[in-house]
């Protein structure tokens, strides 16, 4: 930006984009282009609402606040860090969401599941009104356990993950919230720690091939690995995960599960597998649902 150019929020938030697209930066945490994450940063150290662009998009911007926006924006290219870590804050379906590096960035479509009415109806056909326990497996931030007790306000919710640090940053979400006395965290290597019996069960688990992993952008490198690494075909995590989870249901509960891009790779580890596949804005090969019966034929 110059001196002598009149700068406004939305110039400001081109120049930026600008910026982005020639560092060549990825996304994908939060947003999917150059445009949205150059407005959400500069939105976010403006402390304008970052809902209300049109409204604000010709309001002057004085040369520090450019050069604070500048500032964040060159730390997104310098440090290739997804732009919620900067700011410490995500969305989940419209819900925010506290997050640092010691989980992953919340992107998961099971939350679609829960907090979409019309997606929603596909998910509530599977369940009853004796729906009473529910588990966000690899819970992270705790974003899906947070938007499962949201979406069943008489269900009570834990929220469990191998990583006693991405527990710490659920914390923050549940009292944030005021969910403290319907989410209970614990940590768990898989299900070994929980005994259950659960009605619904969540999992976005760890599923990135091999050679997935080995090709990531290096955004997606500035997450935990554990959150993301699922073995040389995706699946070690689930092969576990479809083991021990009928022991932990009721006799009509079911798993959601999120494979992202691996269904290929599903679907030769499990070939036998009665699955059911949920639509979400991404298709309808991202999340499966899977019955205790299904998985106890296997």
């Amino acid at each position: 930006m110059t001196a002598t150019t009149p700068v406004t929020v939305l110039s400001l938030i081109e120049a930026m984009s600008a910026r982005l697209t020639e560092a060549g930066v990825s996304f994908g945490h939060g947003t999917t282009n150059a445009f949205d994450e150059a407005a959400w940063l500069t939105l976010w150290k403006l402390g304008l609402p970052l809902q209300e662009l049109d409204a604000i998009a010709d309001s002057p911007v004085t040369p520090a606040r450019c050069a604070e926006v500048e500032a964040v924006i060159t730390e997104r290219i310098t440090t290739r860090k997804p732009a919620a870590y900067l700011t410490r804050e995500a969305w989940l379906q419209g819900v925010p969401f506290y997050i640092d590096e010691r989980a992953i960035v919340p992107r998961s479509f099971i939350a679609e599941l829960l907090a979409d009415p019309e997606r929603g109806e596909a998910l509530d056909a599977w369940l009853s009104v004796d729906t009473e326990r529910v588990l966000d497996l690899c819970t992270g931030n705790g974003s899906l356990a947070v938007l499962a007790a949201m979406a069943y306000p008489e269900v009570q919710v834990d929220g469990a993950d191998l990583s006693p640090e991405a527990l710490e940053v659920a914390t923050v979400n549940v009292r944030r919230h005021g969910l403290t006395d319907r989410i209970t965290l614990i940590e768990s290597d898989g299900l070994a720690a929980l005994r259950g019996p659960y009605d619904l069960i969540l999992c976005n688990p760890p599923y990135v091939n091999a050679a997935s992993m080995a090709a990531l952008p290096v955004e997606y490198r500035a997450e935990p690995e554990l959150a993301l690494a699922g073995g040389v075909d995706g699946m070690d995590f689930v092969r576990q995960l479809l083991r021990d989870a009928p022991a932990r249901m009721t006799p009509q509960g079911v798993l959601v599960l999120e494979i992202g891009n691996e269904r290929g790779y599903f679907e030769a580890a499990f070939p036998t597998l009665e699955t059911v596949w949920l639509e979400t804005s991404a298709g309808e090969d991202q999340v499966l649902l899977l019955t205790r019966e299904a998985m106890q034929a296997v």
